[in-house]
């Protein structure tokens, strides 16, 4: 949903105990989406041969369709008695946006434990709380890189609870609310200890990478910005598709910075396209 205005014009201060609020959008789309989803549809374009790890319900159908037409593997989802979950995003003209989330068949994931047959590298993104700790558990116990993206998620998560999901990752991934929340809890030393790379995404600012040091790697810029929903999920199948192929994370970030450029361009989560050239392309700007 787009809303033509700004929701700080409509929030009284000193009366956000009491809200109250309607906002007349002037778009509505129904969108393919889901962090799950948006990740493994960016991989697709960049060549990869990703698989879903998640639980969705009985109205999948056309879903699994359109990922399976994009070359994006399904055996790894369960199909339950359920809704597939959906999110109800409203983003002002400036960009802000107000989510509501139905988790439906998401809360059963703990109910489909993690089972890989070979090597991989694993991203586990916002889901059930009990399910990314379990997923966590199983990487570092078999041996699989991954990166942990907590995302909307965070909340859901004790200080502790949040130590144990990260240790031993070989990221962390956060934007910059997120890592605001995150550092409320859990200090910048801590966190390092409990893994070596830290990456906060900035929007149009890029993203900064925080390990021994801070590096800051800049956005590319694009002419118009359409729609930043799945901006950070287009980020991290950048960054995935760098590590895959063997960069370090300073090489994989600006791959991911590019990758996201297209995402904002078009509306919605999975309608851009891009060739690898293309990327490549931006890559060299």
């Amino acid at each position: 949903m787009n809303f033509d205005g700004l929701f700080h014009d409509h929030l009284l201060k000193g009366h956000t105990q009491e809200l109250s609020v309607a906002f007349n959008i002037d778009a509505l789309r129904v969108d393919l989406g889901g962090t799950a989803g948006n990740i493994a549809y960016n991989l697709a374009l960049l060549g990869q041969k990703p698989k879903i790890h998640a639980v969705a319900g009985n109205d999948f159908d056309n879903y699994k369709k359109a990922l399976e037409e994009k070359g994006i593997e399904t055996t790894g989802i369960k199909i339950v008695e359920e809704k597939t979950a959906q999110a109800f995003i409203n983003t002002d003209k400036k960009n802000n946006q107000i989510t509501a989330f139905y988790a439906g068949a998401l809360n059963k994931a703990d109910s489909h434990p993690l089972d890989l047959t070979e090597k991989s590298l694993v991203i586990i993104s916002p889901n059930q709380k009990e399910a990314m700790m379990a997923y966590a558990d199983y990487c570092r116990t078999n041996n699989h890189a991954f990166i942990f993206d907590p995302g909307q998620a965070m909340g859901l998560f004790s200080a502790e609870e949040l130590e144990k999901a990260a240790k031993g990752a070989h990221v962390l991934t956060l934007n910059e609310y997120e890592w605001e929340l995150w550092q409320k809890q859990i200090a910048i030393g801590r966190t390092l200890g409990l893994t070596k790379n830290i990456i906060v995404t900035q929007g149009e600012n890029g993203a900064i990478l925080i390990n021994e040091k801070e590096e800051v790697y800049a956005a590319y810029k694009v002419e118009k910005v359409e729609d930043p929903t799945g901006s950070g999920d287009a980020f991290r199948a950048g960054l995935m598709h760098g590590l895959l192929q063997g960069k370090s994370l300073q090489e994989a970030i600006p791959l991911a910075n590019a990758v996201a450029s297209f995402c904002v361009e078009k509306h919605g989560t999975q309608n851009h396209s891009f060739t690898e050239d293309e990327v490549i392309e931006r890559l060299s700007h």
